[in-house]
């Protein structure tokens, strides 16, 4: 998926990148190397997804699960991926997660 095809990110980011463009070009070409390699895009955005939650990265998390309904994936998939992460995360992280993700999910009902 090219960024062209990605939701438009929220204002915050892009008055940051307005007035850091060198790090918006820097940013773009470390996402764009990581994503070379065999796996498919929605594998991918699986994962980033994965990788967000367990860092308990909010912003992360909601640019993922926007990222991921323009993908095509469903509530169920993005949601599995959070009963994934439960056994490492505990209760209330986990709980604190689906509720960012309910929220990004209720956007787009």
């Amino acid at each position: 998926m090219n960024a062209e095809a990605f939701p438009t990110p929220p204002e915050i980011y892009q008055q940051f990148v307005e007035r850091y463009p060198k790090l918006e070009k820097a940013w773009e070409e470390l996402s764009e190397a990581g994503r070379e390699g065999p796996l498919d895009a929605k594998t991918v955005r699986l994962i980033k997804l994965g990788i967000a939650i367990g860092a308990m990265r909010e912003g992360a998390v909601r640019a993922n699960v926007r990222k991921a309904i323009a993908l095509g994936i469903s509530q169920e998939e993005i949601e599995q991926v959070i009963a994934l992460a439960a056994a490492t995360l505990g209760m209330s992280a986990t709980v604190a997660v689906f509720s960012w993700v309910q929220s990004e999910l209720s956007k787009n009902a």
